[in-house]
């Protein structure tokens, strides 16, 4: 909610200040909701978690995810969908590197009275600000009527994806185009998020001990030993699921550079939907390589859908 919020109410505001002065309110946004989340975990006061993490370190989310988004697109007005692919790429991929390192740095510190989480949240914060802050402070913008060498807009009427309608801000929000545009990515984010909350217990209660050749063995068979067995595998299934992710946000934003935005919208409803109705199938059969196929596949639209949208 505040990530999008953020987004909508200063984005106006980052086009008029520029990126750089956004990109490092980001930082200190970031950065200061996981110190107040770390101050909430050592004090167990659940409400300092949302407020950090959730309010400012979700306002921090949204201005970070727009300030490159809006400079990469006026460094690359020929191809647009590439250039947002590879900014939205990088989001997406922040989890293979996030991730991994909140688990090493929560065994670092956990302690027989602790599990490490307040001091992992202090140590990323610190790694956060410093990396976001010269992510920021490294923005440049093309000057005015700038164009890249040797390309010119293509002539009035010549490019079926260009309009020539034109709809002020404080209007958008008055026509039937921008909620059904708006409906189309809640609609995306909110299925791609569900796979990817429930991708691990998904796949280890579906499959069980047909992850370890034994299909017989039901989730509630199955020891410790071979719970902690599972859960790896599911972890490599949710890693797997982050590759897509990323490569999905660059490959159909690119794609769409070539075949339009719609046509790329039609991909993603149909191949979607089908995908979507068989993974039961597939689950209930056993069949597991198409499984992972499928959600593969729908991770990647779920990427793309979040890159092509801009």
């Amino acid at each position: 909610v505040f990530l999008g919020s953020a987004a909508a109410i200063w984005g106006g505001w980052l086009e008029r200040s520029g990126p750089r002065k956004a990109g490092f309110v980001d930082a200190l946004c970031w950065a200061g909701g996981l110190c107040i989340s770390a101050l909430g975990v050592y004090i167990h006061q659940l409400w300092l978690m949302w407020l950090g993490s959730g309010v400012i370190g979700g306002i921090g989310l949204g201005l970070g995810y727009i300030s490159p988004v809006s400079t990469l697109i006026k460094w690359f007005p020929d191809r647009r969908g590439m250039a947002t692919g590879m900014a939205i790429m990088g989001f997406g991929g922040g989890a293979m590197i996030g991730s991994p390192l909140a688990d090493i740095l929560m065994n670092k510190f956990r302690t027989a009275d602790s599990v490490g989480v307040w001091q992992t949240f202090l140590v990323m914060a610190a790694i956060y600000f410093v990396f976001m802050t010269a992510g920021a402070f490294g923005y440049r913008v093309p000057p005015a009527h700038w164009r890249p060498a040797g390309w010119t807009p293509p002539p009035r009427g010549t490019a079926a994806m260009i309009t020539h309608g034109n709809v002020a801000l404080h209007d958008a929000h008055k026509t039937p185009q921008f909620w059904l545009v708006w409906a189309v990515l809640c609609l995306n984010v909110s299925a791609g998020i569900g796979v990817i909350g429930m991708a691990s217990p998904m796949l280890q209660e579906i499959f069980a001990g047909g992850l370890l050749g034994k299909p017989e063995l039901t989730f509630s068979a199955l020891d410790p030993g071979q719970r902690k067995q599972i859960a790896t595998i599911a972890a490599a299934f949710v890693g797997l699921l982050s590759l897509f992710n990323i490569a999905g946000r660059f490959f159909w934003a690119s794609l769409s550079d070539k075949i339009g935005r719609k046509l790329t919208y039609v991909a993603f409803f149909g191949i979607g939907i089908l995908l979507y109705a068989s993974a039961p199938a597939f689950a209930h059969a056993g069949l597991l390589f198409l499984f992972v196929a499928a959600f593969c596949v729908i991770l990647s639209m779920y990427g793309g859908g979040f890159a092509t949208v801009p």
